[in-house]
């Protein structure tokens, strides 16, 4: 039997398991990217395994998330990466240059490689055929440090696309009607390969806009084939020695095959506040629109941007409208400003914002109160635009644009806008620095280091803190917001917001009962890879977390934190639990050493037994015995 393109390059990179569903697997990491946001987390996190230099072929650290520099934090935590990174060996994309995913993409991405980044939308990389995999900010650390990545053996899925995209319909619309088929959960545990005739029409921006968002179906990843339109792209970067060939072979085996016929396709819109809460434009109708956001790592390409100003281009942002444009990357934005597109998009009345990932992380452009904001951003999570009372819908480029001229959500013109990839991208790398690893190393006062765990105790009694719902979020757990970003670099800070957009009594009720258990329903942890969800949680002393189900990259967070990720083996039990309960745990270092699946918790309030499952693996048991994955590098060093 065959090979798929996902498989092949875990075979080529394969250092320990099988190529067998649902067993571990570690693979060798050729590159890492970090952003700033998790970056300080993650570089702190290197340092304390005493290296000398990075391990892999290149590691890049990126500023794009804490621009504004409202105080001295953000600067001093950016002089703080650009000067760790210089010590070992990493490049400094300084900020401005662009969005990590973007600009790695762009500049750094080849096929056949293998990637993961302290960002869940990492696998934009997949794209251009590179394994590009999102991962929690200490799993970086240790790729960079020459430790493999370890991760279940995924099933594999087959999205097969036939057709072309018609005037009025673009990539986000693929990605969109992909969730609406699949939802946030139906990528869990998968690594989704589109092939098929109809990927030859697409470019390396549309297929990047596709594999960017697979993040939100929680796909370990998606990937396209290296093909000729692969070759041109990286050929027009000025990068044609990067280009490898990549397809699946013709007898390639899929667990799950899904077919869409791109000529039937039409403008699609997630509505509030889910990316699978998925119709078409014209079914939701001609609601009103007080905000447009058109830009970011999903939709900010030369090739989108230049969309965007063909249909702007002589006519006048509705008066009612808002419109701000964030260019991915600096090297969209030269070419534009080169071309004229630039002016012909602020002559419409549209804001130009940094190259950076702004608005789609709640760093700045908070719609008003009750507002209704289009944005062809990955996100649409309840609070992540900074008010809670806004709507904020996903669309297409150019849905965005239609409507930001009409005042009201419409349909895209079915009007081809001819625009295709230039021969050519404007080179200029002089906003990355490279490292000679020199110099010392510069703190500022908001560093503060990171928290560790204990080693687990045999036995826990602790209360329910509290008691959530399905798909909660890393922004419910840890919300990202511009007055909190600039503290990502302080945990004891920071753990006076966990959870506030769900209670804002967590975190005061945490401390005073030093600690104790989360109750939550399926796929929880979803979103972000952010590990504060899971450091904050640790610092406020939670032991464990019991749900239905969870997202791939915080229950390796979890593990990493030390804190035991326990399943409900029957959904009545978590409907039965409730805040409060005080539940006692026995006999865990016994249970865990020795591989139990099945841990049973007793509910004291209700003198009544729970089942849950511990499914962990050899590597990931130490973890959790030693308090998490530093305690455990120390105790294997000795110290």
């Amino acid at each position: 039997m065959g090979l798929t393109m996902s498989q092949k390059i875990i075979h080529n990179h394969l250092v320990s398991g099988k190529l067998k569903k649902e067993e571990e697997i570690g693979i060798q990491i050729d590159q890492t990217l970090t952003q700033d946001s998790t970056g300080t987390m993650t570089y702190l996190q290197l340092e304390a395994m005493n290296i000398d230099e990075v391990k892999t072929k290149r590691s890049v650290a990126y500023v794009d998330h804490n621009l504004l520099q409202v105080g001295f934090e953000n600067a001093d935590d950016h002089k703080y990466l650009q000067t760790v990174t210089n010590r070992y060996g990493i490049y400094f994309s300084k900020p401005g240059n662009g969005i990590c995913h973007q600009v790695h993409l762009e500049r750094f991405s080849v096929p056949g490689q293998t990637l993961i980044g302290s960002d869940s939308h990492t696998p934009t990389c997949g794209a251009v055929g590179m394994l590009a995999i999102g991962a929690g900010g200490l799993d970086v650390a240790k790729a960079m440090a020459g430790v493999p990545y370890y991760f279940k053996m995924p099933k594999m899925v087959n999205i097969k696309l036939s057709g072309t995209l018609q005037p009025g319909c673009s990539a986000k619309d693929i990605i969109l009607e992909v969730l609406r088929r699949l939802t946030v959960k139906g990528g869990v545990g998968k690594i989704l390969e589109y092939t098929g005739s109809g990927v030859c029409n697409l470019s390396i921006p549309e297929r990047g806009t596709i594999t960017n968002m697979g993040a939100e179906l929680g796909a370990t990843t998606s990937i396209f084939p290296s093909d000729a339109t692969t070759k041109e792209f990286l050929k027009a970067q000025n990068r044609l020695e990067d280009y490898h060939e990549l397809s699946p072979d013709e007898d390639a085996h899929y667990d799950e095959v899904y077919e869409i016929n791109l000529d039937e396709l039409k403008p699609l819109i997630a509505c509030p506040h889910s990316p699978d809460a998925v119709r078409t434009v014209e079914e939701v109708g001609t609601i009103k629109v007080d905000q447009v956001a058109i830009g970011s790592c999903t939709n900010g390409s030369y090739q989108d941007l230049m969309k965007v100003a063909t249909i702007l281009k002589g006519k006048t942002v509705h008066p009612d409208v808002s419109l701000v444009i964030s260019p991915g990357s600096k090297q969209v934005l030269t070419m534009l400003a080169k071309n004229g597109a630039l002016a012909d998009i602020l002559a419409s009345g549209a804001r130009l914002l940094e190259s950076g990932c702004g608005p789609c992380i709640g760093m700045g452009q908070s719609p008003a109160t009750n507002a209704i904001s289009l944005r062809t951003f990955n996100r649409n999570f309840y609070g992540r635009c900074g008010t809670l009372s806004a709507n904020v819908y996903l669309c297409s480029p150019e849905t965005a644009a239609y409507s930001a001229l009409a005042g009201v959500l419409i349909n895209p013109m079915n009007e081809k806008l001819g625009i295709s990839q230039p021969d050519s991208f404007e080179i200029n790398d002089l906003s990355i620095i490279s490292p000679n690893k020199q110099g010392d190393i510069k703190r500022g006062p908001n560093i503060k280091p990171f928290p560790l765990n204990e080693p687990l105790s045999a036995y826990l009694t602790k209360k329910v803190l509290i008691k959530v719902g399905d798909h909660i979020t890393t922004d419910h757990i840890m919300p990202s917001n511009a007055k909190l970003l600039p503290y990502r670099s302080n945990i004891p800070y920071l753990s006076q917001y966990c959870f506030q957009t769900v209670d804002e009594t967590f975190a005061t009720r945490a401390m005073s009962e030093k600690g104790g258990f989360i109750i939550a329903g399926l796929n929880y942890g979803q979103g972000s890879s952010r590990e504060h969800a899971a450091l904050v949680p640790l610092y406020l002393g939670i032991k464990g977390v019991i749900a239905k189900s969870f997202a791939r990259i915080h229950r390796s967070n979890l593990i990493n934190s030390g804190i035991l990720p326990l399943e409900f083996v029957e959904d009545k039990d978590y409907d039965q639990m409730n805040q409060n309960d005080v539940l006692e745990l026995k006999d865990l270092t016994h249970l865990v050493t020795q591989a139990q699946p099945l841990v049973m918790v007793y509910n004291v309030t209700q003198n009544r037994y729970i089942k849950t499952r511990l499914l962990l693996s050899k590597r990931e048991r130490k973890m959790i015995l030693a308090g998490g994955a530093i305690n455990l590098i120390k105790q294997e060093r000795g110290e």
